[in-house]
């Protein structure tokens, strides 16, 4: 049998045109700086060994936390934007709350997915830069239309969060291109109970 690893890198001219553009980042050294920067910043916050370092990657699960904590901030901003489109003047409140709400569970998230960051290989964390780069931006948006709603600008905060949903849409398709097509990070990496060095 071959490794899903080895074949989903093999670029096809028949594959859909999203992911020959996944692909061609797996093999971007131009991406090496970012990558470098999103390692440094995963290995300042992400603790590195012991339960905590465990537990970030899914340990108690069974396989990797992120990939459920990211349904959180995706929901919480999706739900806004349904209510946003159809929930009329009404709905505003509630669309800002669950775009405020969205932003703070952004942290934990994010540091469940630098704790993922560090055990996965190179090509994978080019990608990987690429998404935490752009799950950045689409924070940024979330929390400028927040701002902007609380501020009474509601037609500008949606506008905003509509760009916000268009990036980490864009994002939520490098991080399946991670899980599904790269296999990364490891299902190991969440079953196992052993502290495991970091990738170079």
């Amino acid at each position: 049998m071959s490794d899903p690893r080895s074949t989903a890198t093999t670029d096809g001219a028949g594959s859909p045109v999203l992911v020959r553009l996944a692909r061609r980042l797996e093999d971007a050294t131009a991406l090496d700086g970012l990558s470098s920067t999103v390692r440094g910043v995963a290995l300042a916050v992400v603790p590195s060994h012991g339960r905590l370092r465990e537990e970030l990657h899914g340990r108690s699960l069974g396989h990797a936390l992120h990939a459920t904590l990211i349904d959180v901030p995706v929901g919480l901003w999706t739900s806004a934007a349904v209510l946003d489109l159809v929930g009329g003047e009404r709905s505003a409140p509630a669309a800002q709350r669950l775009v405020g709400l969205g932003v703070l569970a952004v942290a934990p998230t994010a540091l469940t997915g630098l704790a993922d960051y560090l055990d996965v290989d190179r090509r994978a964390r080019r990608v990987g830069a690429v998404h935490a780069a752009l799950n950045t931006g689409a924070s940024l948006l979330y929390g400028a239309s927040w701002l902007l709603r609380r501020g009474g600008r509601h037609r500008s905060g949606v506008a905003v969060s509509m760009l916000g949903c268009v990036v980490a849409g864009a994002s939520a398709f490098l991080g399946g291109h991670l899980a599904q097509a790269l296999r990364e990070p490891p299902a190991e990496v969440a079953l196992s109970g052993d502290d495991s060095s970091d990738l170079p």
